[in-house]
């Protein structure tokens, strides 16, 4: 009898840990894909730092730095997708985001940091915008 209690408190916390689940909201709005991607960081002090992404949606990124930044910060991030990403040649965007989690410092003194990303623009190999970028940017001030 004994082991049947047992058996039976498992099973019960197994369905409140469950239901707890299904009774939490999800926060993320969009699907993340886990990539490794060449960025660079742009801070409010006009400092750039390189990094890389650990994975990238719709409506944000996640990368590490090496400094801690406050949540509300403003960033300008560029990320360049690679061929093998586009499966044509690479491809430059620069976005705005704001900080909106920073996970406190791994041993090596990386500092995790989600972005939710607030508008982007698709860059040459210049470094200018594209003609459709500037054609969005322009639309979006009009409507």
């Amino acid at each position: 009898m004994a082991g049947r209690s047992f058996c039976f408190s498992d099973d019960a916390l197994v369905a409140e840990r469950f239901s707890m689940q299904l009774n939490s909201p999800e926060r993320r709005m969009m699907r993340r894909f886990d990539m490794r991607l060449p960025a660079v960081v742009r801070l409010e002090s006009q400092d750039e730092v390189q990094t890389e992404t650990q994975n990238v949606s719709a409506r944000g990124v996640f990368f590490y730095l090496d400094r801690a930044v406050s949540a509300g910060t403003k960033l300008e991030v560029t990320l360049t997708f690679p061929p093998h990403v586009t499966l044509t040649d690479s491809v430059r965007v620069r976005f705005t985001a704001r900080v909106i989690r920073v996970d406190s410092p791994l041993p090596s003194a990386r500092v995790g940091t989600a972005a939710m990303i607030e508008d982007y623009e698709f860059l040459r190999s210049d470094g200018s915008p594209d003609f459709l970028s500037a054609l969005q940017k322009e639309w979006k001030s009009n409507n």
